[in-house]
């Protein structure tokens, strides 16, 4: 299933950043893009959008009051320069507000979201989730529970870029958010899949499949750049690589 996008901006770059974060993402793909609500409008009327991308200052109709003259609104992200219109956007049950500039990172959160709220929607329908049966499968199975501030809190595995050792304390590291929970890193990691997780330092557990560069003797995962170990170099290198070339 592929989720169909509309992007409303009246910054072509803007666009163009959007559409651009988007191609790393098979499931989703960009139908229309237009600079002004009325168009917006027309397009939603005559075509299925699952996702609407949406500044707020925009000739003729602002994002907001666009929002709600929508009588069966999709799912919509607020894309704007502003801040101050976050209470507002949410208040109107948009799934996300994205700051401009725009990172691949924040707007990689957002995408998660949406999958996740149309995967849960349609398992509850007994529909066709944007993952297969055995991929569904797996990701209900894949997750661990941790104790952060007295509550306990799922994490998926699929989730965690990296996690952190912190003495007698670790910080999970995930997509979306930072979880500092009472494990030391050895603890932590024997209870990380081995397939999906290796320990490259004394500080640092890594989720193999979040690897975006190998540099000499560092990673890196996201935007941070973590060392490799002297004792764990031979190890790790040789089964990252591997993984790469797989």
């Amino acid at each position: 299933m592929k989720v169909k996008c509309l992007i409303i901006d009246d910054e072509p770059l803007a666009i163009n950043v959007i559409k651009k974060h988007l191609e790393s993402f098979d499931n989703f793909e960009v139908l229309f893009t237009c600079n002004n609500a009325v168009e917006a409008f027309n397009l939603l009327a005559q075509n299925t959008i699952d996702l609407v991308f949406m500044d707020i200052n925009m000739p003729k109709i602002n994002g907001i009051e666009f929002i709600r003259n929508l009588k069966d609104p999709p799912m919509i992200i607020v894309t704007t320069a502003y801040r101050e219109y976050a209470v507002e956007s949410f208040e109107l049950d948009v799934v996300d507000y994205l700051v401009k500039p725009i990172s691949f990172k924040r707007l990689m959160k957002a995408v998660h979201k949406v999958t996740r709220i149309i995967n849960d929607k349609l398992e509850s329908e007994g529909g066709k989730s944007t993952l297969t049966s055995e991929e569904s499968t797996k990701r209900r199975e894949s997750y661990i529970f941790v104790k952060v501030n007295k509550k306990m809190v799922k994490i998926y595995f699929d989730d965690i870029l990296y996690v952190e050792s912190l003495k007698d304390y670790v910080s999970i590291k995930t997509i979306y958010e930072d979880y500092i929970t009472h494990f030391n890193l050895s603890a932590i990691t024997k209870l990380l899949p081995k397939h999906l997780f290796i320990r490259i330092h004394r500080s640092y557990t890594i989720a193999l499949n979040k690897v975006k560069v190998v540099d000499g003797n560092c990673i890196q995962i996201s935007d941070k750049m973590l060392p490799i170990g002297r004792n764990f170099v031979k190890d790790a290198k040789s089964i990252i690589l591997n993984g790469f070339e797989n």
